[in-house]
């Protein structure tokens, strides 16, 4: 796993595994973590755009943005958060 957060020592840590890591590369976007009723999901911030209060974690030179309500429970970013339809593994 990798950690890309830019954060201060006292603050949350979001680890990020290798295969996010290489779907986000891949496909050259940013993404967001938000709520959905069966957890975090993954989502392209074409679908579902940042907001100001989101938590930033730099994977190369895109963002995954946060969601304030995720972050607090969220430690690692893994392939289970992206949907079953826009998973092309």
């Amino acid at each position: 796993m990798h950690s890309d957060t830019d954060s201060h020592p006292s603050e949350h840590t979001v680890f990020i595994t290798e295969d996010v890591r290489t779907y986000i590369l891949a496909r050259k976007r940013d993404f967001r973590v938000s709520t959905s009723c069966s957890g975090p999901i993954l989502l392209p911030t074409s679908v579902k755009p940042p907001k100001m209060t989101d938590l930033r974690v730099m994977v190369g030179d895109y963002t995954i943005y946060i969601s304030k309500y995720q972050a607090r429970y969220l430690d690692t970013i893994h392939k289970g958060m992206i949907p079953i339809f826009f998973d092309d593994f």
